[in-house]
């Protein structure tokens, strides 16, 4: 393997330049607030337990090990909707076969979790089945360069280039490289696409069209994996555009041809070409042709200064979003912002 796939994400263009103001993240796992907003209301009835759970400095998949114990089910049997940060506080859902003999899940001892609410629920929570995450993010040590109010503006306005964040790609951004070396497992494909991806958008962005419809553009439906081929754009799609309902996709490489055409689909085939280990890697292992917006829309984003070096940032995000990609357009976290995701 000849081609650097070692992740640096300071290579990665700023859709605003890069921020003059500076901070630093995650001081403390109360300086990370996630929650999770589940898109809807539990059924209050069924087979299963809906748990609202509040996990400290706790992984996602630990605590799903340790319901399993104490309901007395398979761990395959929680469910949960989204990964979530183990360096942060985070409130989210899981899902447990109601058990067998009466358990007041309120009162469990298990280190680093508190369960808040139960709630029946009909059938097992799915991966990716909330709406979104709401983020309440502490930056401590900063340093106000002027711009921070001009951004958060901005971000409202237009959005932020939707990468995929540092963690998707380990501690040492060295996952694709281990992919391609005979690694196995999701976590190591999933960066080899997310790798790609990111690659593509950081083209448009450099080519100014991150926001932008090309012609041949697969054009995807806000808040939804469906897309559409436009091979013209036309003033309906422009104001869907500016409207938020529609954007720019890049492709989550595959199996098979990707759906755009023309210059959008010359765009993402030169980066392919650059990177033909990734893409092949992808493609043995029968994952399909799929798409993911190139602007993530940041909602309700808000800032407090409580106190002189302190900044408070809240937002939401859909579900899939990556912290990180609001972060970097809106100040510069050069120590400690890898961690800033949440699914």
């Amino acid at each position: 393997m000849t081609t650097d796939y070692t992740v640096d994400f300071d290579r990665h263009p700023h859709a605003f330049g890069r921020p003059a103001s500076t901070g630093r993240l995650r001081s403390s796992p109360e300086d990370f607030e996630v929650e999770e907003v589940l898109g809807f209301a539990p059924d209050d009835d069924g087979p299963h337990q809906l748990l609202w759970v509040e996990k400290r400095g706790a992984n996602t998949e630990w605590v799903a090990k340790q319901f399993a114990r104490l309901a007395g089910c398979r761990a395959m049997d929680v469910g949960f909707s989204g990964m979530k940060d183990r360096h942060a506080v985070t409130r989210q859902w899981f899902s447990v076969p109601a058990p067998k003999q009466s358990l007041d899940w309120t009162a469990v001892d298990v280190e680093g979790v508190r369960v808040l609410a139960v709630h029946a629920h009909r059938r097992k929570l799915r991966r990716g089945a909330h709406r979104a995450n709401r983020f309440v993010l502490t930056l401590r040590a900063v340093v106000d360069g002027g711009d921070l109010d001009e951004r958060c503006e901005r971000i409202a306005r237009a959005g932020v280039p939707n990468y995929f964040g540092p963690q998707r790609f380990g501690p040492r951004g060295d996952n694709v490289t281990r992919a391609i070396d005979g690694a196995r497992g999701g976590i190591y494909l999933s960066a080899a696409r997310s790798f790609l991806f990111n690659e593509v958008l950081a083209a448009r962005l450099r080519e100014r069209s991150w926001n932008r419809l090309l012609p041949g553009e697969a054009v995807q439906l806000d808040g939804s994996g469906s897309f559409f081929l436009a091979e013209a754009i036309d003033g309906t799609l422009l104001e869907r555009l500016a409207n938020f309902d529609i954007h720019p996709s890049g492709p989550l490489w595959g199996r098979g041809e990707p759906p755009s055409l023309g210059e959008a689909a010359a765009i993402e085939r030169a980066v392919v070409e650059r990177f033909p280990e990734a893409a092949a890697l992808v493609e043995r292992a029968g994952m399909r042709q799929e798409r993911r917006p190139l602007r993530l829309t940041v909602r309700d984003i808000r800032l407090a200064r409580p106190e002189p070096g302190v900044l408070v940032i809240a937002f939401e995000l859909p579900a899939g979003a990556f912290a990180t990609s609001v972060l970097r357009e809106l100040i510069d976290t050069p120590q400690g912002d890898e961690h800033a995701r949440a699914d």
